[in-house]
């Protein structure tokens, strides 16, 4: 795929700004990709097997190869930016399975919330620099979610559901009140639930895949096979830890429908925690070190747009999450996307979870007439 001008412009915005260019190679282990988004990722990806039948697949996104190249590099474990720009393949619906990204991903750095910053902000310089202003710039941020679960003190069932819902940007009301309907108290399939009990989530749902793999279903209802997995599985968790608490539901409710530039959000989120008695500190001050920084590259926080509800649906994000959009553009596709994904390196081999953030420009998005 011949590069275009614009990613030549972003290439050259991202490499002037010391993020080194790496390359990393088209094809990746499937399994890597099955294993971190699950099985209904399969029907997006094109696989094909090496001579000893292990699955590859083209490269579908470049923050797990770029990983993965600095995971084998001499510089893995020390602080590293990198960028990069190439084509990538996934179906996708209505437009090109092969298509251009560029990006930059940055790994050990220990000041987060300068880092966070820095990443948003030379996105918005790159793609301004090939001549897109116009934006809705979104931000989003897993790790005060996070935060908020674990202050509220509801159990492990609650929290997976609920990130799953947060990370599909499906955390409103509707789908909360839908969450917290209670299930039967006689629970069938016992033996497997009792089996599935205090099992790590992401293996126990890869197993329930599996067995309804080796079923033949794939879907029912218009559930996937994936769904179906995380629906047993809340069933099972229900069975012994109960139904979502009434004042932790209203206090999602509350959560879910903060938005505003990050100030105004920032007053709104204290003010909850405290109403709640929820301790916070820690995430909210995070947030607010975060906004400081993002105002100080020269972005005025007026023109960043923070929604509680907003996520973006990946698995490996653990903090800040950002979009970018073209203003008036009612596909809703992102131009730009990215965040925070600290646990991401130690579940490809790291010996310690390692910092790092990053985000892709989606070329040809960028490159598509204006509404």
């Amino acid at each position: 795929m011949t590069p275009s001008r614009n990613a030549e412009i972003i290439r050259l915005a991202f490499e002037s700004a010391g993020y080194a260019r790496v390359e990393p190679p088209l094809l990746q282990p499937a399994d890597i990709f099955l294993d971190l988004s699950g099985e209904e990722i399969r029907q997006r990806l094109f696989v094909t097997s090496d001579s000893e039948g292990r699955e590859l697949a083209l490269r579908p996104e470049f923050t797990i190869p770029v990983a993965r190249a600095y995971l084998a590099s001499a510089e893995a474990g020390h602080q590293k930016n990198f960028s990069y720009s190439g084509p990538v393949f996934r179906v996708r619906q209505g437009e090109a399975d092969e298509f251009l990204q560029a990006g930059i991903e940055s790994f050990g750095r220990t000041d987060t919330e300068a880092t966070d910053a820095e990443i948003l902000v030379r996105a918005y310089e790159a793609v301004a620099a090939a001549g897109e202003t116009e934006l809705d710039i979104r931000l989003g941020d897993m790790g005060l979610f996070n935060a908020l679960l674990a202050a509220l003190g509801l159990q492990p069932v609650w929290q997976r559901r609920l990130k799953r819902a947060f990370a599909k940007g499906a955390l409103d009301a509707p789908t909360l009140f839908a969450l917290a309907e209670t299930v039967p108290e006689a629970m069938k399939h016992a033996g497997l639930l009792n089996a599935l009990e205090g099992q790590d989530p992401r293996a126990a749902r890869a197993f329930v895949e599996d067995l309804l793999q080796i079923a033949g279903i794939s879907t029912v209802g218009g559930r996937s096979a994936g769904e179906i997995a995380e629906r047993f599985l809340v069933q099972a968790s229900n069975a012994t830890e109960g139904a979502l608490p009434g004042e932790a539901l209203l206090v999602l409710e509350r959560y879910a429908a903060i938005a505003g530039d990050p100030d105004k959000a920032s007053t709104a989120l204290r003010g909850l925690a405290d109403e709640a008695g929820l301790d916070m500190d820690t995430a909210l001050d995070a947030f607010d070190t975060r906004a400081g920084f993002i105002a100080a590259r020269g972005m005025p926080l007026k023109a960043v747009s923070f929604s509680a509800r907003f996520g973006r649906n990946l698995d490996y994000y653990t903090g800040a999450v950002f979009e970018f959009r073209r203003k008036g553009d009612a596909t809703g596709r992102p131009l730009v996307g990215g965040g925070r994904y600290d646990r991401l390196l130690q579940t490809l081999g790291a010996s310690a979870p390692v910092p790092a953030v990053g985000c892709a420009v989606f070329i040809d998005r960028l490159e598509g007439d204006a509404p």
